[in-house]
């Protein structure tokens, strides 16, 4: 008698399996869409800062206090969007932000004075925060049901598109206007925000799966996703703010090394105007590569010893990069400092966000977009007290505290959520 074909049907719990996993990859593609709009309509509003500063013929410092305005309008927001996360859910509020984002950056080269351009940078700023603590939420649900530490993914999507942003407009700035580039620029993101914000919306909020994954308690990647027992509500608060400090301490190197690396190079060490922007860029270059292979690092070494590895390279990185006596060694350690930062904000921001959802993420976040505000002002009181390549080194040490708490805290936070 023939045996019968067993394989001839899938059982519903298998067909619900596969189901569930498509699912589960169309949203993680859209959600790295909205991370790589967030960069590369970033990057794309800053490579025509200056020709826009010229169009309001604002002085430096009026400029300066213009571009308050995103960091203003970006931080004062994060912790509002935390909210409408919970109230109306991740998914509607990143399509929503996202729109705003993408449909804001038109607005700056319609201004023409200094006072008009912050205006509309608060705006524009409002939408930079609240996508960036919305899709990170999202992005939290999903490395919950996934159980694997994906994050650094997610934020290298952030890291390429800022790095396309900045060669695309490099590329055009002498031949569109910065009027028709950032028009183009916003309804690209529209458009994107639409087809990824469809997906994004039609899919429900993933459930947290269960078992002994790679995220497990005792696996190396524990951390990245809670268990069942609740800890206390004020250890939690501490846990999230020392997260938030180990954010704000990446930030602090990031925002430092935008708006200080290419300067240091050419009048520290008469690097030419072309290799001194070279310095940013192998900057961003191994940090968008630090963060493509950041899962593996997370799977394979655990979140607390990737944060410490992370913080000691990042501060032996930025003490060779700022004191090295010549061009070559100081774009090896702007490197190496990049390799190293690469994976803090993004582990930061997924393990606050385990503990307390979107609420965490927002916290974590406003600490660590704070950092972005103190970077470049320290760095130049520091710079005009004593010397640029001794306030670079400042970055070095806020890598050191970031490795510090990181070992510090590593009992607290595995009793609470790891």
């Amino acid at each position: 008698m023939p045996t019968p074909n067993k394989t001839r049907t899938a059982t519903p719990g298998a067909r619900r399996s596969a189901s569930t996993d498509r699912a589960l990859t169309r949203l993680r593609a859209a959600i790295t869409a909205f991370f790589f709009l967030d960069g590369f309509v970033f990057a794309g509003w800053v490579a025509r800062i200056p020709a826009i500063k010229d169009q309001t013929s604002a002085s430096e410092g009026a400029l300066g206090l213009a571009l308050l305005g995103v960091s203003a309008g970006g931080t004062a927001t994060m912790m509002a969007t935390g909210r409408l996360c919970r109230r109306f859910g991740n998914h509607p509020t990143t399509v929503a932000a996202g729109a705003l984002l993408a449909g804001s950056v038109a607005l700056p080269p319609l201004t023409h004075s200094a006072l008009a351009l912050g205006l509309v940078l608060l705006v524009f700023g409002t939408g930079f925060g609240a996508l960036n603590v919305a899709m990170n939420s999202a992005a939290v649900d999903l490395i919950a049901a996934l159980r694997r530490p994906v994050m650094p993914g997610f934020h290298a999507a952030f890291s390429l598109g800022g790095m396309a942003g900045a060669g695309l407009g490099g590329l055009i700035a002498d031949h569109l206007s910065p009027t028709r580039h950032l028009s183009l620029l916003a309804v690209f993101g529209l458009l994107l925000t639409a087809v990824a914000g469809r997906t994004l919306i039609s899919l429900p909020v993933p459930t947290p799966r269960s078992g002994t994954g790679p995220a497990a308690e005792s696996g190396p990647a524990a951390g990245l996703a809670s268990p069942p027992g609740a800890p206390r509500p004020g250890r939690v608060r501490w846990l999230v703010a020392v997260f938030g400090l180990i954010a704000l301490c990446t930030a602090y190197g990031e925002g430092a090394m935008a708006d200080w690396a290419a300067l240091h190079l050419h009048q520290d060490l008469d690097a030419s105007a072309g290799l001194a922007a070279a310095g940013y860029a192998v900057f961003a270059l191994m940090m968008a590569v630090g963060r493509l292979s950041g899962t593996a690092l997370l799977e394979r070494l655990g979140q607390t010893r990737t944060l410490i590895a992370g913080g000691a390279t990042a501060a032996a990185g930025m003490l060779l990069g700022s004191l090295a006596p010549t061009v070559w060694l100081t774009l090896l350690g702007f490197a190496v400092t990049g390799l190293g930062l690469a994976n803090l904000f993004p582990v930061a921001i997924a393990r606050a966000g385990a503990l307390t959802g979107a609420g965490g993420v927002a916290a974590a976040s406003t600490l660590g977009y704070g950092g972005m505000l103190l970077g470049p002002p320290t760095i130049g009181f520091l710079a005009d007290w004593y010397s640029l390549p001794v306030a670079l080194t400042t970055v070095a040490a806020l890598a050191a505290v970031a490795a510090v708490v990181a070992y510090g805290t590593r009992n607290a936070a595995r009793t609470a959520g790891s």
